[in-house]
């Protein structure tokens, strides 16, 4: 018996970038206007609602739905746009880039696995 797989670009409507730039490591969570929420209809974001009721990053959310990073991204944004999710971003530089102080963190994180 064959399942039917839908392609992930199609959850997105054909989009491949979010309206907000959304880092790997940003922490997404459910807020409460999403358990109420009609706007939580379609079955990704039940999903991400679902999952984000505990904090993840938005790699985590990627990894544990098993669609690529480009597609999680514009669900998060979408949902974030929605007032659906609360985003927590991390620490930039003034150029952009993650801080040195988040790094070390990181770092001193994945020794300690």
């Amino acid at each position: 018996m064959s399942t039917l797989r839908v392609r992930p670009y199609t959850r997105t409507g054909g989009r491949t970038r979010s309206a907000n730039a959304l880092a790997i490591e940003a922490i997404v969570t459910t807020n409460e206007r999403a358990e109420r929420d009609a706007l939580t209809s379609t079955a990704e974001h039940r999903i991400i609602s679902d999952l984000c009721r505990l904090p993840h990053s938005v790699a985590e959310v990627s990894a544990r739905l098993r669609l690529p990073l480009g597609v999680v991204r514009v669900l998060l944004s979408d949902m974030s746009d929605l007032a659906l999710i609360h985003v927590q971003r991390t620490e930039e530089d003034d150029d952009g880039r993650p801080s040195v102080r988040l790094m070390e963190r990181v770092l001193s994180g994945l020794r300690n696995i």
